[in-house]
């Protein structure tokens, strides 16, 4: 007996395919018709050229008070308001690095030429420089050792390190509102800077930063402070000073306890634990 074929179908099954087959060919007429007809709509979403106008005007506007500019000494621009001027970081740099070496420029030719600021930017910002009375008498009189001759002067415009606040601290490069409230902080705990490198203790502050601020500040008035002697002292006295913790403070104290009184400040250096880094800074408050 020969066995029935698998693809041989009955009537009701011939009609479901024909069906499905003219279905087919209908909705690809429907999809070919659709897509040849032109398209005479508008899209949904419109341009509002009228808002677009007012967003563009707003765009290039700057206010007038952000130009609103004051006279001002071009020897002490800082990075933000050298940047406020249109200056570049690098011309920012050569006058900073002019100012490191103790220099001054004191014409807005001198300005354009340790900055390299170009003609146009020097026309627009050299009218509200404000140089010394000094610094303007002499170069009427085509002075050329300007200055050379007023070292005193330049001298006095030094501000004291022990008077400068938290806000002209921060004009220096690389001093921001965390570490001007630290130098300040760590001033007050010594009770005034004795000497310019007492600077170098406070943390956080890089060397080149340093060398920056010793550039506009110095320690002029010397505050009075009352010596510890190192003989006599209780490891409270001297744990009381901002270099000395407890635990070297009661070394101190064994030493002299094991070696007797001490002949000189130099024999802090034989202790462990000693800053010896730091040993002219500590003895400034020290005595036999």
């Amino acid at each position: 007996m020969k066995g029935e074929s698998h693809f041989r179908f009955n009537k009701q099954e011939r009609s479901g395919i024909f069906f499905l087959l003219l279905i087919i060919f209908a909705l690809q007429g429907i999809y070919f018709y659709v897509k040849a007809q032109p398209f005479n709509g508008s899209p949904k979403v419109e341009l509002n050229t009228i808002a677009q106008a007012r967003l563009d005007s707003l765009k290039n506007a700057v206010p007038k008070d952000s130009l609103r500019t004051f006279p001002f000494n071009p020897n002490y621009i800082t990075d933000y308001k050298g940047y406020t001027l249109g200056m570049s970081t690098i011309e920012i740099d050569r006058l900073l690095a002019h100012r490191a070496a103790d220099k001054y420029v004191n014409s807005k030719e001198e300005f354009q030429e340790v900055t390299q600021v170009s003609d146009s930017l020097l026309t627009a910002i050299a009218p509200y420089f404000k140089f010394p009375k000094w610094a303007n008498q002499n170069r009427q009189n085509n002075n050329p050792n300007i200055f050379k001759s007023n070292q005193t002067e330049i001298r006095k415009a030094t501000k004291d390190l022990n008077a400068a606040t938290v806000e002209e601290l921060q004009t220096v490069r690389g001093i921001g509102q965390t570490l001007s409230n630290r130098i300040i902080k760590f001033r007050d705990r010594l009770g005034g800077f004795l000497v310019n490198e007492q600077l170098y203790d406070v943390y956080g502050l890089e060397p080149e930063v340093i060398k920056r601020t010793l550039g506009q500040f110095k320690v002029v008035e010397v505050p009075k402070v009352e010596k510890i002697n190192i003989n006599s002292a209780t490891v409270e006295q001297l744990a009381s000073l901002i270099y000395i913790d407890f635990n070297l403070a009661q070394e101190i104290i064994a030493y002299r306890e094991t070696n007797g009184a001490y002949t000189t400040l130099d024999e802090l250096k034989n202790l462990k634990s000693f800053p010896t880094d730091r040993i002219e800074r500590i003895k400034l408050y020290l005595t036999l």
